[in-house]
Order: structure tokens, then C-alpha cells, then sequence
């Protein structure tokens, strides 16, 4: 039996309606994204789940819990899976953003790799962190499920990284729709994308809702 490792971006916040930038900002889920956590957990506890891997913020404990609370496992807090560090540009819009800070947000958009939100983080340093915990994910659990739930920008960086893809090009190649899910297969051939942006799971009218 092999790895499957299903990432899950947390569900909706107000920052999902708005599009400004949330990264170390710490917003609650807004009642929809209550709702999908609650979607999610009911579909998915019929699955047997090794662990539950989840980033220390408030949207993605909210997201786990339902599913927690329902297969009985408590939920691993791991900094590595906290989504992007925006530095000085957090809780603002990009139309904002691109009048204070217009040559930093050019250089992010050519090069996001490297090139940093003013004060912020880079995807590789993203993809270092997190990569400390699907290390230790797989060395924990050869086989089985384990649910990871994090962030837009730190899962679409793990992504690229277990697939071989551009870390510059995270956001242009994968989309990641609030509350979805991607399944990664772990064998003898390495990473293997099985599903991307799932979200099947909750009704149309949780999937179809704007800015999400």
C-alpha cells in the first residue's frame, strides 16, 4: 500500500471575498467556510486517515476540526505548513500594493522564487519549510492517508516542488479554489499527482460561490 498524502487549502475567509493579501494575518473562517469544513469532514471520515497534519492558524484548525473530531485523531501542528509571509504588503490589496510597492510587486510577479513580498518570504523559502514536514510525513508513514491542511500559496509551492515544477511558476501553473483538495501518491517512482483542486464534495452552492 502507498503514501497518499491529500492537501486541503483551508476553507473561505473574508479575505477570500476581498483579495487582499492574508498570509501571517490570522482571520477567522466566515460561515461558509465553516460550512465546507463540515462538507469536507463528512464526506472524507468514511476514509481511514494515519495522521491529520495541519498549519497553526485559526482558519486551518477551524478547517481540520470537523474531520477530527469525527475519526478521532488529534490534529499535528507544524510552522512549516503556515502560508506565505506577505510582510508589509498583509491585509492589503493589490491595487493598493501595486501604487506603495510597484517595483517589489513587479519583480514577485516576474520571480516569486526569489524575489520576496517586501519583507516577506520567497516560494523557496516556503518550500524549505514545509519540505521538513512531508519529510517527516513520509518517514513516519510509508503507507496510508494523511491529510495536510494549509494554505493558496505554501500548498501550490509544495506542489511544484514534489512535481518537479518552476517554484517561480506556482502561481501560474496550479490553481487551489478555497477548501479544495489535491492528492499526492507516494511509490517506488516518487510523487505522483493523483486529484487537483477537488471540491466534488460540497454542494453547488458552497463550490460556486465568488472569490473563492
Amino acid at each position: 500500500m502507498s503514501l497518499h498524502i491529500y492537501f486541503l487549502r483551508h476553507g473561505e475567509t473574508s479575505y477570500s471575498q476581498t483579495g487582499g493579501y492574508c498570509g501571517i494575518t490570522d482571520p477567522d473562517l466566515t460561515p461558509a467556510g465553516y460550512a465546507m469544513a463540515e462538507a469536507f469532514g463528512a464526506v472524507y471520515k468514511a476514509l481511514s486517515w494515519q495522521a491529520i497534519y495541519c498549519s497553526p492558524m485559526k482558519r486551518t484548525i477551524a478547517t481540520a476540526r470537523p474531520l477530527c473530531e469525527a475519526v478521532g485523531l488529534e490534529m499535528q501542528l507544524r510552522d512549516g505548513l503556515k502560508e506565505i509571509n506577505y510582510g508589509e504588503w498583509e491585509g492589503q490589496t493589490q491595487d493598493e500594493i501595486k501604487v506603495k510597492y510597484a517595483d517589489d510587486y513587479m519583480h514577485w510577479l516576474a520571480e516569486p522564487a526569489w524575489n520576496p513580498p517586501t519583507g516577506g518570504e520567497t516560494a523557496v523559502q516556503i518550500a524549505s519549510r514545509a519540505s521538513l514536514v512531508m519529510t517527516e510525513i513520509e518517514q513516519k508513514y510509508p503507507s496510508g492517508n494523511v491529510l495536510v491542511v494549509s494554505h493558496k500559496a505554501t500548498i501550490r509551492v509544495v506542489l511544484c516542488s514534489l512535481l518537479g515544477i518552476d517554484l517561480g511558476r506556482y502561481r501560474d501553473r496550479i490553481d487551489m479554489p478555497a477548501a479544495s483538495i489535491s492528492v499526492v501518491k507516494f511509490d517506488r517512482h516518487g510523487p505522483m499527482l493523483q486529484s487537483l483542486g477537488d471540491r466534488v464534495y460540497m454542494g453547488d452552492e458552497l463550490r460556486n460561490r465568488p472569490g473563492t
